[in-house]
């Protein structure tokens, strides 16, 4: 699964520390998410998508490989 967390952030002009302080992770986490290392759960997508105002699908997608 692929992601537009990076964009959005840049976007929102929020870092990776602030984002995971929102949504209650890890910086780390936010950084394994935006290199595609580690997939969210369902919970943790729908509040990710929640900050950026945006569909889970507008942040989430599947590539080739999935």
């Amino acid at each position: 699964m692929k992601n537009n967390i990076k964009v959005e952030r840049a976007i929102k002009n929020i870092t990776q520390a602030q984002l995971a302080e929102i949504i209650g992770v890890s910086r780390q986490t936010i950084n394994a998410m935006e290199l595609n290392k580690y997939v969210p759960s369902t919970v943790l997508a729908l509040k990710i998508a929640e900050v950026f105002e945006k569909n889970v699908n507008d942040i989430f997608f599947l590539d080739d490989d999935d």
